[in-house]
């Protein structure tokens, strides 16, 4: 069958859909949808080429995954393909909008790639430890001070 006439069957009721009140246009989750949108554009399990960007496991990198296209469409085990990106944030964003240049693979998906990517990166980054705030205390009265149960009383 078409992706279009897969689309209008599923398009109102599948297992990533989320639908919500006051909320036009529902989202989905499927692995392969960038923009988390419910639309055939968008959609993961439906094109022939889609991209999904995840966390490396470890928590150092990402993993590119990718269907290979049209020599495994009726392989669905060996359609989808994976690469991991651990060459630190700059130089990996980079990576990945080569990669889509060089393989011209949907270049609708190169910006929101990067975006999602970019996030990722940025999550995995060590946060800063902040110093906890010192509280300055007033001392106690002293020898010197005029003040206290040392104090002299003068008259």
């Amino acid at each position: 069958m078409s992706s279009h006439l897969n689309w209008l069957i599923v398009r109102n009721n599948h297992a990533f859909l989320y639908k919500k009140r006051n909320v036009k246009k529902p989202f989905s989750s499927e692995p392969g949808n960038l923009r988390n949108i419910n639309s055939l554009r968008h959609n993961g399990f439906l094109n022939k080429k889609a991209v999904h960007i995840a966390p490396e496991p470890q928590g150092k990198g990402i993993v590119l995954s990718f269907k290979a296209g049209k020599y495994h469409q009726r392989k669905p085990a060996k359609n989808l393909q994976k690469t991991t990106l651990k060459h630190g944030p700059r130089r990996s964003l980079m990576k990945l909008k080569r990669w889509f240049e060089c393989n011209q693979y949907r270049q609708d998906l190169t910006m929101p790639a990067l975006r999602r990517a970019s996030c990722i990166l940025k999550s995995q980054k060590p946060q800063p430890v902040k110093s906890k705030r010192r509280v300055r205390r007033v001392g106690k009265a002293g020898k010197n001070s005029k003040s206290g149960k040392g104090a002299k009383k003068t008259e």
